[in-house]
């Protein structure tokens, strides 16, 4: 077999001395060094042609794919593998042609200052991604470290975690880790002044529930009043027994069809699958956007359009569909069960007498389950409560074999 042309290289603020032996010969004998120009004034000028990273990130993939074959050097920051370039490579050549060596990266120089167990911390990012997506992780009592964009990532994240009830959260940013210039700030989110750090941080969280502030449990079932929506919204105990039914996993597509407010789409996201979220209505796409953000899952895709013909614009087959509108027509339906993966699960909602006579042809052709839900509320009628039902709702649930 012969050895990989592509190395990648975690390197720390100690610069090469931090490196192993291995490390250091695979950068002396390269003939391609490339990396940001930060790394790359690590290593002092030699005969290896350099190559610096240049914007937007993604053109600088085809121009490594052209050194293929040639003994290629990259320099990356800390453990490439987590949130960082190995990852990337990792998913562009294969992987016998390319040899990684990390570096103790910036998580683990963290926990190792603060006495953190990494098994019991979260660790996220925020570079090249919304601040907003921490929301997803906020509950009492938790440990974070968030790999920073920026030097404003802290103070956009102090006043997140304020306005969302969290203010009393300590935060303790930690620059430069493991480098001559290393530094530690600390105080409370809502109590943090620090407009601008170094832009080489991480953050280290200590979440802090203000009283009498709620917070969103990851359980799907959120409360109706997390949401914004016009009153198209599937209720928080339909929600639940959709998500049930549908089966949430990482990584996993879904395609929630006729969304309203997105409520589906985003506890199916919040449980750490990808979901499509596709409404005829630009005005509840809005809302869906803004739903998406407030509840910590701003990665969610939204497409314009009305069913089926809409589905033609996702690329991605999907491993689970929800029908929230349109189980009344059949070619929505069979179109749905097209696009779905083998083993894929649709799931569709009716009210209608329309929908239940689809629901019940459907299941009686193509197998699956059928079950009647109705719900009650209880509350005031005049001076007294009594029990209001809520429409009852047929649900259809089948695995595509």
């Amino acid at each position: 077999m012969n050895e990989p042309w592509l190395s990648v290289i975690g390197i720390g603020e100690d610069g090469l001395e931090g490196l192993t032996a291995a490390a250091r010969t695979l950068i002396a004998q390269a003939e391609v060094l490339a990396g940001g120009t930060r790394h790359l004034a690590m290593v002092a000028e030699g005969r290896a042609e350099r190559m610096s990273w240049t914007a937007p990130f993604a053109d600088n993939f085809q121009r490594l794919e052209g050194l293929r074959g040639r003994r290629t050097c990259v320099l990356a920051s800390g453990d490439p593998m987590w949130f960082g370039i190995g990852a990337s490579l990792a998913r562009m050549f294969p992987t016998e042609q390319i040899a990684v060596l990390p570096h103790p990266g910036a998580f683990t120089l963290a926990a190792a200052r603060l006495g953190w167990a990494l098994q019991d911390t979260l660790c996220v990012s925020v570079h090249g991604r919304p601040v907003e997506g921490i929301a997803l992780h906020l509950q009492p009592r938790r440990r974070l470290l968030v790999l920073a964009e920026d030097g404003t990532s802290p103070a956009r994240l102090a006043a997140m975690l304020t306005e969302r009830g969290f203010g009393g959260s300590r935060m303790t940013v930690l620059e430069r880790l493991g480098g001559p210039a290393e530094r530690r700030l600390s105080a409370l989110a809502e109590s943090w002044r620090h407009a601008v750090v170094d832009p080489l941080n991480v953050v280290a969280i200590e979440t802090a529930l203000d009283a009498g502030t709620p917070f969103f449990s990851p359980t799907p079932g959120l409360p109706d009043s997390a949401y914004l929506h016009d009153g198209q919204m599937t209720k928080r105990e339909l929600r639940a027994v959709t998500l049930a039914a549908l089966a949430p996993w990482p990584r996993a597509v879904l395609w929630d069809i006729g969304a309203g407010c997105g409520s589906v789409a985003i506890e199916w996201a919040r449980a750490g699958g990808s979901a499509v979220a596709i409404e005829r209505d630009a005005a509840r796409c809005d809302i869906i956007a803004r739903n998406a953000a407030q509840l910590g899952v701003p990665q969610i895709c939204i497409v314009t359009g009305e069913a089926p013909k809409a589905l033609s614009q996702i690329a991605d087959a999907p491993d689970a569909i929800f029908i929230g509108g349109g189980t009344s027509r059949l070619e929505l339906v069979e179109a749905c069960w097209e696009r779905l993966r083998p083993g894929g699960r649709l799931v569709g909602n009716g009210v209608t007498a329309e929908a239940e006579a689809l629901l019940l042809s459907w299941q009686a052709a193509r197998g699956g389950d059928l079950t009647r839900i109705a719900v009650s509320r209880l509350s005031s009628t005049g001076r007294f409560h009594a029990w209001h039902p809520l429409m009852p709702v047929t649900q259809y649930v089948g695995v595509k074999r």
